[in-house]
């Protein structure tokens, strides 16, 4: 099995335009493959086809797999011979709405659909008034199932952005076998710069695994205002790649040897007290 896997984190710019995001989304993907042939894997923003906003989300959905962005990925994967996963978009499904990210397989099949499990809640109070509020769940209802992939011979957690603050979850992807988590992520600018790095160095020291998000382009003129900063973390809680604010590309190679190594030469989860949890469990 081979260890390497590169892979390509896309931080588009996001506007009203479903068929220019979309076609933003096929071409830089078309692009960077016809310069890297090596690339094995895609990864696009939260709400990449569309704009992020309570009031956006019902006029902007799509059935899965049979809407319109859906059948451009699985065109796509399929043409390029790569895995997508496609950040996620807005998905309509027996009168509900689900902030959902699906996972395209290079033969062109549907091989994941996540659900965001937490949705967003923010209020945020001001020092002098206003402050920030959001609640995805006003229009979105809260997925239930756990979403774990096969990247080639390797398996990848999916969470959507929020989903990170979860540790829980992330702790049971790893006990699932999985070696890397991927969050599409339209973090907003008020917590970036507290917890954006912090929470995914958090994941990946934890459970000494890859954590990877992928953020729209920041748009200081747009109703909610993404972070950026789309980054790679390694098992060892380094940061090996982060793109800035704009519209950006990175491609990156990463080595899932380390994972083992890194769970090799600190076994703590070989150190897990789980007699003394159970114990402060029952007594709680």
């Amino acid at each position: 099995m081979t260890s390497n896997l590169t892979l390509a984190l896309l931080q588009l710019p996001v506007g009203a335009d479903v068929s220019l995001n979309v076609r933003r989304a096929v071409e830089g993907i078309t692009q960077l493959k016809a310069e890297n042939p090596e690339l094995q894997l895609a990864i696009l923003p939260e709400s990449f086809n569309a704009p992020y906003g309570v009031e956006y989300f019902a006029k902007y959905a799509e059935s899965i797999p049979d809407g319109a962005t859906c059948r451009a990925l699985s065109r796509l994967a399929l043409q390029l011979g790569l895995y997508i996963i496609g950040g996620s978009i807005v998905e309509r499904d027996a009168g509900k709405l689900y902030n959902t990210c699906t996972v395209w397989a290079p033969n062109g099949s549907l091989i994941g659909k996540h659900r965001k499990i937490h949705l967003f809640t923010m209020n945020i109070e001001a020092a002098h008034g206003g402050g920030v509020q959001f609640d995805e769940g006003a229009a979105l209802t809260a997925g239930s199932e756990l979403t774990v992939v096969k990247i080639g011979q390797h398996k990848v957690g999916i969470g959507i952005c929020h989903d990170k603050r979860f540790e829980e979850l992330a702790r049971i992807y790893r006990n699932l076998g999985c070696s890397m988590l991927v969050y599409p992520s339209a973090f907003c600018i008020c917590q970036g710069p507290m917890h954006w790095e912090l929470l995914q160095r958090a994941r990946a020291t934890d459970n000494q695994l890859f954590v990877v998000t992928c953020s729209p382009a920041r748009d200081n003129m747009s109703g909610y205002v993404a972070y950026g900063h789309s980054m790679i973390v390694d098992p060892w809680a380094r940061v090996q790649r982060e793109a800035g604010e704009g519209c950006e590309f990175i491609v990156e190679q990463i080595d899932f040897d380390m994972v083992e190594q890194v769970r090799r030469q600190i076994p703590i989860h070989q150190q897990r007290r789980t007699d003394v949890y159970a114990k402060a469990r029952a007594d709680s």
